[in-house]
């Protein structure tokens, strides 16, 4: 079997679509778990662990071979997590007859490219690296309360995000939780081997890119509500109603900014130079005005990412947005470091 390091790339940059079993049978090992995990959305956790890390680097707290462990095992965890998603849905009769999930990308299950026994040895092996990656963590801290704790609540996070925190409401509440204060606050308190009095700053700067995370997901259940009400999934979007959401995303797109502002200008715990996010304003202007306005019917011309059309439009602002969060970081932690005194910190 040929290693398709070109295949590698595209599943990490989009969502791979493919209808014969044949060329699913002729991918290496590492190809079919980035497809079937959907590590093009599963790579928002490297970027929160890419925060933490420029936050413990800033704190004088960053050791690189810790942080790519945990990066590492961190993403795997996500990509079990939707191994699990994928399996409890189609088990429950969710993913079947061209259901929203089987139509942006390859569900192994639904297409017949696995079996469930298949499905479940992939959650299991996967399973183990990202638990072993934790256990690196709990010993690198000395088993620290607070690295322990996290451990524990995102490891019931993988476990019942999908039956049944999704069916109660509760999944949109849990994305935000985990890819913004968690997963930040987490990969720094790791580096710095247990909490410090830093902590709840750090976790407040993971807030914007989590609401960014979120403004995804809760997009993608609106884009399925009705599909999701047929089937008895309770979303947010299926509880509140499809407009409601839909302004709940703008409020979501709103507090991305506002959170930064705060940030920079009340806290002080980060400089002007982080206001370079708002190049992607014009991103965010597309995505809040295709929410102001129900769903379309049918995908508008030249649409390519169909039928995904809130959370395509969230996801086109979250890549900018990040790659802007993560330099303006990057900038603001060597500035830091050369020039402590530079934006006073008043916390």
């Amino acid at each position: 079997m040929k290693i398709n390091f070109k295949m590698w790339g595209q599943a990490l940059t989009n969502l791979i679509k493919m209808d014969k079993k044949e060329e699913w049978d002729a991918l290496d090992v590492v190809s079919k778990w980035l497809i079937a995990t959907r590590s093009a959305v599963t790579n928002v956790t490297i970027y929160a662990c890419a925060l933490g890390g420029l936050l413990a680097w800033r704190a004088g707290h960053f050791s690189l071979l810790p942080w790519l462990v945990v990066t590492l095992g961190l993403f795997i965890a996500h990509g079990t997590n939707n191994l699990l998603n994928d399996y409890t849905d189609f088990s429950r009769g969710v993913d079947k007859d061209n259901y929203f999930r089987t139509q942006y990308g390859v569900h192994p299950l639904a297409q017949d490219f696995w079996t469930r026994r298949q499905q479940m040895t992939w959650f299991l092996v996967s399973g183990v690296l990202a638990f072993s990656s934790g256990i690196y963590a709990l010993f690198y801290t000395n088993f620290s309360p607070a690295v322990i704790s996290l451990f524990a609540f995102g490891a019931l996070v993988l476990l019942f995000y999908t039956w049944p925190l999704k069916y109660l409401g509760l999944g949109e509440l849990s994305i935000l939780l985990i890819w913004g204060p968690i997963l930040v606050m987490g990969v720094y308190i790791v580096l710095a081997r247990g909490w410090t009095g830093n902590g709840w700053n750090v976790a407040l700067a993971g807030v914007p890119f989590g609401l960014s995370v979120l403004s995804i997901n809760l997009g993608k259940h609106i884009d399925k509500s009705a599909e999701d009400k047929k089937k008895g999934v309770g979303t947010l979007p299926v509880r509140i109603g499809e407009k409601a959401a839909r302004y709940l995303n703008i409020a979501v797109f709103i507090l991305i900014y506002a959170v930064i502002l705060y940030l920079v200008f009340v806290s002080c715990f980060f400089t002007p130079l982080l206001l370079i996010v708002f190049l992607a304003g014009k991103r965010l202007l597309y995505a809040v005005g295709a929410l102001t306005k129900p769903r379309p019917a049918a995908p508008p011309k030249e649409w390519p990412a169909w039928p995904t059309w809130f959370s395509g439009l969230a996801f086109y602002h979250n890549r900018l947005f990040s790659n802007l969060l993560i330099l303006g970081i990057l900038v603001d932690t060597i500035l830091r470091i050369l020039l402590p005194s530079f934006w006073i910190m008043k916390f």
